[in-house]
């Protein structure tokens, strides 16, 4: 089956390291996130896999010149506006010629969904669209979903404040779609997937959903990014990637960190829990705790950053404190 992954977006919520940089070339573990998302479908047998583009395409291009991501082909369309989920995918749905059902997926999810699993399901219940469903602590972020028995969806609904959610088990953002999901979609205006085609393929029965208990993790935020990094550190993925090479003084502490590759922590200094792009330099009694750094920024002696997000080479002078910010500010 065709794999459409949409990896369009602007990544507002995790600017600046989006300033430059599509989120889904962003690392784990020094391993673009887009490459994670194709593993994870080659190893549930996927042969192909189309980009649904937006946001800076040209960056997915130079890093896969030879037309594969991870090992698998791939296609691209380029949406010459955004135009919503939904637009997204039949955009590149036409795009590419998709006539059989195929798979959609959002490029920010890191999950090890049963693949093989979720197409089974949608063959076996005659939908139209099938959708996986996760339970989360906080549904309010996502499309809430409940179903009857057979996993026919009864109500999606995106995004409701927590009291009044109907259910805990939202979204996963991966669905199996026949073509003529496709025919529902209007072309003259943004239509997204969430808020108005599956809400209407609930109303007409045709929309399914299976329900799964695995890893799942939006990375769309700062904070979340960094999970993501620590959940592959620390082995609550399936596969987990040789770890990029640093440069560590014998006397600094690196604690529940990933560390890019070139970058340099001198002595005395103190990394915890934070991720530090290619080319980092950590000076002299400098502290880093809980943020995420990128490319080439240089910290310098005794400065402190806690719990912040730091741009494409900045440079962060000596002594400064920085707890709980954005840098630049936005």
């Amino acid at each position: 089956m065709f794999a459409l992954v949409l990896v369009g977006g602007f990544g507002t919520r995790l600017r600046p390291l989006t300033e430059h940089t599509p989120k889904q070339m962003l690392p784990i573990c020094g391993v673009p996130m887009i490459e994670w998302v194709a593993s994870h479908l080659a190893d549930h047998g996927i042969q192909e896999i189309g980009l649904a583009l937006g946001y800076r395409p040209d960056a997915f291009r130079a890093a896969y010149p030879d037309g594969q991501i991870a090992g698998i082909p791939y296609k691209v369309a380029v949406e010459p506006e955004a135009r919503g989920t939904a637009g997204a995918v039949r955009f590149a749905a036409l795009e590419m010629q998709l006539k059989e059902p195929f798979l959609v997926l959002n490029g920010d999810v890191l999950t090890d969904l049963d693949i093989g699993a979720l197409i089974e399901f949608h063959r076996k219940s005659h939908a139209e669209a099938t959708i996986a469903l996760q339970a989360v602590a906080d549904p309010s972020r996502f499309g809430v979903v409940t179903t009857k028995d057979n996993g026919q969806v009864r109500e999606f609904i995106e995004k409701p404040p927590v009291e009044a959610s109907p259910s805990n088990t939202i979204n996963a953002g991966t669905y199996v779609l026949n073509p003529s999901v496709i025919d529902r979609i209007p072309d003259t205006r943004p239509v997204s997937i969430e808020r108005e085609t599956f809400p209407e393929m609930a109303l007409a029965g045709t929309l399914y959903a299976m329900k799964s208990d695995t890893y799942w993790l939006d990375t769309g935020t700062p904070e979340q990014f960094l999970e993501a990094n620590l959940d592959v550190l620390h082995g609550r993925r399936q596969n987990k990637p040789e770890l990029p090479l640093a440069a560590v003084e014998a006397t600094a502490q690196v604690e529940d960190s990933v560390i890019g590759t070139g970058s340099h922590i001198d002595a005395q200094a103190i990394v915890k829990r934070s991720v530090l792009f290619n080319g980092c330099r950590i000076s002299k009694g400098a502290r880093v705790i809980d943020s995420v750094l990128s490319d080439d920024v240089y910290v310098g002696e005794g400065a402190t950053i806690e719990g912040s997000v730091i741009g494409l080479g900045e440079r962060i002078e000596a002594g400064v404190q920085l707890v709980d910010q954005t840098w630049p500010a936005p």
